[in-house]
Order: C-alpha cells, then sequence, then structure tokens
C-alpha cells in the first residue's frame, strides 16, 4: 500500500492523472483527484497511455488481463518473489516514476496463444494465456491419460499429472518447474511440456509458433481440468480436445532497461556467475 501511495502522489505532482480501483482504493489514503474506477473492466483503461502494476508474478497476470483486452502498455513493478513480468522492483520507484512522466521508456510486444476446447466436435470453451494454459487430472487419485497431437498429426500418448502449453513468455513460469526449457522472449515458438509422464518419451517439445498443438484426454478416465495462466479454470468434459495456438492479440509490455534477458535471468535466479571472465578484447 505504502509503494502504491508513493507511486500515485509522484505521479500526481508532475500533472499526471491517476486512475485507482475503487475496491483497491479503499486501504489507500490518496488524494481526491485520483479517479476511482467502479468496475474492473477493460473500458477503464479507455484514454490511458500506461497501466501500471504492483504486486507479484500473480498479480501482473491479473494486469495482463486488462493491458491484452485494452492494448495499452503494462508496467509491473515487482514486490513479489520472482517477477519475471516486472520491470522494476521495489526499490526503483521514484525512478519508475520519473520515467513515466517523461515517457522514457519503450514498448514490446509478448506473444499470447488462443484456447478452445472441443467436445463431440463442438467448441464448449475458448480462453487465452500469456504464460501457458495447462491441462492437468482434476484429483490425485489417477493419472490423466492424453495423446498429444502437433499440427494435425499423432505425437505420443501417456499417464501423466499433465501438459503445459507454453509461450517463451511461459517457460520461466509452470514450464520451468515442470522440466522444460528457457527460451529467450524474443524467440517465436510455442512450448508443449508433460507434468511428471509415466512414459520412456516425454520430454518437453518446442514447435514453430505457427503450430497448432493439441491435446486429447482420452474418454475411459475421469475428466481434467485446463487452467489459463494460472487464474481462470474450467472443468474438462471426458473424451476433451484443447487445442492451442498463437494468440491473435499480444500483451504490450512497456520496458524501462536495456538489460539483456541474460542479465535478468542471471538475477532473478541468483545464478552462479563467480569465475567468469568474458570474451578477449
Amino acid at each position: 500500500m505504502r509503494s502504491a501511495e508513493l507511486v500515485v502522489k509522484g505521479l500526481l505532482r508532475s500533472g499526471i492523472g491517476v486512475r485507482v480501483l475503487e475496491a483497491e482504493a479503499l486501504d489507500l489514503p490518496l488524494p481526491d483527484e485520483v479517479q476511482l474506477v467502479k468496475e474492473a473492466t477493460p473500458q477503464c483503461l479507455d484514454g490511458c497511455e500506461l497501466l501500471i502494476v504492483l504486486g507479484g508474478d500473480g498479480t501482473l497476470l491479473r494486469g495482463a488481463e486488462f493491458a491484452r483486452a485494452s492494448g495499452v502498455p503494462m508496467l509491473g513493478v515487482n514486490l513479489g518473489r520472482v517477477g519475471f513480468l516486472a520491470e522494476a522492483e521495489r526499490d526503483d520507484l521514484d525512478k519508475v516514476v520519473d520515467r513515466v512522466v517523461t515517457r522514457a521508456y519503450e514498448v514490446e510486444e509478448r506473444m499470447t496463444v488462443d484456447v478452445v476446447v472441443h467436445s463431440n466436435g463442438d467448441i464448449v470453451h475458448t480462453d487465452w494465456a500469456l504464460n501457458e494454459a495447462a491441462v492437468q487430472k482434476a484429483g490425485a487419485e489417477k493419472l490423466l491419460e492424453v495423446v498429444l497431437e502437433i499440427d494435425g498429426r499423432p505425437v505420443t500418448g501417456f499417464g501423466c499429472d499433465g501438459i503445459v502449453l507454453s509461450t517463451p513468455t511461459g517457460s520461466t513460469a509452470y514450464a520451468f518447474s515442470a522440466g522444460g526449457p528457457v527460451v529467450w522472449p524474443e524467440v517465436e515458438a510455442l512450448l508443449m511440456v508433460p507434468i511428471s509422464a509415466h512414459a520412456l518419451f516425454a520430454k518437453p517439445l518446442v514447435t514453430s509458433p505457427d503450430s497448432v498443438l493439441a491435446v486429447e484426454v482420452l474418454p475411459h478416465i475421469p475428466p481434467g481440468v485446463l487452467w489459463c495462466d494460472g487464474r481462470r479454470t474450467v472443468e474438462l468434459p471426458p473424451g476433451a480436445r484443447v487445442e492451442v495456438r498463437r494468440g491473435a492479440v499480444p500483451v504490450r509490455l512497456a520496458r524501462l532497461h536495456h538489460a539483456s534477458f541474460t542479465d535478468r535471468l542471471v538475477a532473478k535466479f541468483a545464478l552462479p556467475v563467480s569465475g567468469w571472465r568474458g570474451a578477449p578484447h
């Protein structure tokens, strides 16, 4: 709350108008000139040039829902543990305000995925994700039995806890925890990563960004569930087919730094790099 108060008051001092969701403003000592938004809809960003999100990864993914639907760039300030989507840390709040006021930031687009669930040939659910769509078993007692498909052709089938269908942005999230590769954000690709598969061939797969990935859940087992970005979930009907393809609408992220993704990776995971000498000059 203190961080939000500092950002809001810093922007107001510089003549920048600020809107805050009413439900979240109740606990904040905000000046009267702050506009309060009653409903959390994409329309609340009409006329805004930037969406500033303060929080951990879950809060940033919530902000991404607004950013994607509105087209407004999102600037994340990490108040959580890792915060790969964030561009700044808690100690950078004054710098964040200065860069926003002077428009000293760049905007990059991050690939998303569109998700379609079929049952008996009918579309029963559609969704999207910035990080990943995960097909998972609904309970702990039995494995989820699936057949994987890429570009209309079957690849393999096995029992597992689930399958993560990820973007490069999501490669450092759930897909990473499931043993998938770290993919640089500028690489355009889709990832298919099994979760605890009971099979000899159950390696992570990296495909073309134009590929269509599908997971077919066998009909004789208990139905699974679909999670999108760990925020939105729906129960899958028996025999469901989940298709994932490159999203039609990206999420736009505001960037303050030109640091490489390599440096970000080392910093976020505290990777040991002592002894590095660099290329000879």
